[in-house]
Formats: C-alpha cells, structure tokens, sequence
C-alpha cells in the first residue's frame, strides 16, 4: 500500500498549487493529499491543528516554503504524530529576511498577516522523531529580492542559508528559483529520493 504523503502550501498559495508536484509524487508510487489553508487571514495558529488532525492517521509531508514552518510547528506541539519523514522546499526554517524587510513597510505589512511572527522568527532547531530534509534552490528569480538582504545564495526570495535549520537530516541545493520549486523535476525526484530512503542525491 503506498504511503500517504500530505503537500503543504505557501504563502499566498492556493492548495492547487501543489497538484503538479502531486502528480509527480503519485507516478512515483506515492498517495499525495492536498493540505490547504488560509496563509493571511487565518495563518499558522489556524492551520497547525487541522494539518495535525490530517497528519493523525499516518503520512510523510512535502511543504513549500510557509509549509514547511507549519508542519514543523505543528510537529513540535504534537510530537507523537506518526510522521516519519518531511521534505520542505525553499521554506525560511531560519526565518526570513524579505519577511522581515515587508514587515519594516507599512504598505506591505499587512500582506503577511497573521503568518508575519513565524515568517519573520523561524523555528526551533529540529529535535523531533521524524527525519527533515530541506531543498533549497539557487536561481535569484523572486520578489523576495527587493524587500530582504539576499546577498548570499538564493531562490530569489528565500536564501540558502535560511533554509539551514539545525537538526536536518539532509539538505540539497538544486538550481531552481523559489516558486519554481514547485515544478522542477530535479525538485521532485529530490523529494522522492528522500521520502524513500532520508536522503537526497548529491550529484557531483
């Protein structure tokens, strides 16, 4: 039987948005459930009871970005949930400097709503059962750019750096910028690979 994985989404991002990596997924031997939430109006104090009531039965995750800091949340008040293994794509584990430099706006502020805290905070260095694997990506293609220091490597909006949380398992970088995350098949086969063993590819 194919082991459940539940796709988390962005900020900003409707579920749908993880149906191409879904499908990817499921012509990989997987079972992909779409998780969906209101990242603005509702943000991660909504969001983390509902995906730990998902996660109850048993599943991996695959989070993007603001997805991968609620799973992680919702993992650390929950921490006997039977989750075995979470991929998070370009997702500021760190925290985020574009979240913190929309913040400083007050034109933008009001943008992040109530995911500005864990956006701009991260999360607590990784001490939980399940294994986290982080992909990050390199190509500086995302607004991110003009609103947070990204001097070191990026994916436009999120840097490399911000994805390094203590505790991961394994982290990769692929060149991909951060919404293209979601559709990159290097991206994919990344998550496949750790979902499948705990570890990613490293390719010369």
């Amino acid at each position: 039987m194919s082991r459940p994985v539940v796709l988390v989404h962005g900020l900003w991002m409707p579920r749908v948005s993880m149906l191409p990596l879904a499908r990817r997924l499921q012509r990989a031997g997987f079972a992909p459930r779409l998780f969906g939430y209101s990242t603005v109006a509702g943000g991660p104090e909504a969001a983390v009871p509902r995906l730990a009531a998902m996660l109850r039965d048993g599943a991996d995750v695959v989070a993007h970005s603001l997805g991968g800091l609620v799973t992680l949340t919702a993992l650390q008040r929950e921490p006997g949930l039977p989750v075995q293994r979470v991929v998070c794509l370009g997702s500021p584990l760190c925290g985020s400097a574009a979240a913190k430099g929309l913040s400083a706006r007050h034109a933008f502020a009001a943008t992040l709503g109530r995911s500005a805290d864990l956006l701009r905070s991260g999360c607590q260095p990784w001490d939980g059962e399940a294994q986290v694997g982080v992909v990050a990506g390199r190509t500086p293609l995302g607004l991110g750019q003009f609103f947070g220091s990204l001097r070191d490597v990026s994916d436009g909006t999120v840097a490399v750096a911000e994805t390094r949380l203590a505790g991961l398992a394994d982290h990769v970088v692929v060149p991909a910028s951060h919404s293209g995350l979601l559709l990159s098949p290097l991206a994919a086969a990344q998550a496949v690979a750790f979902l499948r063993s705990g570890r990613f590819e490293h390719r010369a």
